[in-house]
């Protein structure tokens, strides 16, 4: 992983900057909880994971998701997102899946629209980042009863 995390770009609006030393990506890496690589066209392009999760309301969030630039409107991060949302609401019988991003990311917040995922709303102040800057955090979720709508939706877009 570290080796295509170089870029600064995929780092800018994450929690820390791990492109700048192997010693961040290090520990950004070792706080993740269950990761997973995206490989898209049988390339290593990114990471997502799932988090937050809270089995007794059957919540989880998938979230510390990057993805190098040069895979960017690909529609990595959309089968990305299809797989881990299939899984969790087919197989392990979740609820809710929540997102969250920095509520100056247009582009993630965009991508998380178009999924479509609901928008709901931005928490102020939210969390620190990058050394103790203020973050905002909109959210977003898809529940179990919009998840038939968003499997189609997403199982068109990256033809299934």
């Amino acid at each position: 992983m570290w080796a295509i995390a170089q870029d600064e770009r995929v780092w800018t609006l994450m929690k820390v900057r791990g492109s700048e030393s192997r010693e961040l990506f290090r520990a950004w890496w070792e706080s993740v909880d269950l990761g997973f690589a995206h490989y898209f066209d049988e390339r290593l392009v990114g990471h997502t994971s799932y988090l937050n999760v809270r089995e007794d309301d059957r919540v989880l969030e998938i979230g510390n998701t990057w993805v190098v630039p040069s895979a960017w409107g690909t529609g990595a991060n959309t089968e990305a997102k299809y797989l881990l949302m299939r899984h969790a609401f087919e197989d392990e019988g979740f609820l809710r899946v929540e997102f969250k991003t920095d509520a100056t990311n247009a582009r993630a917040r965009a991508a998380l629209a178009a999924l479509p995922s609901e928008f709901e709303g931005v928490f102020r102040k939210h969390m620190l980042v990058r050394g103790g800057e203020r973050r905002d955090s909109a959210w977003y979720a898809v529940i179990d009863d919009d998840w038939p709508v968003v499997k189609a939706t997403l199982e068109v877009r990256i033809s299934i």
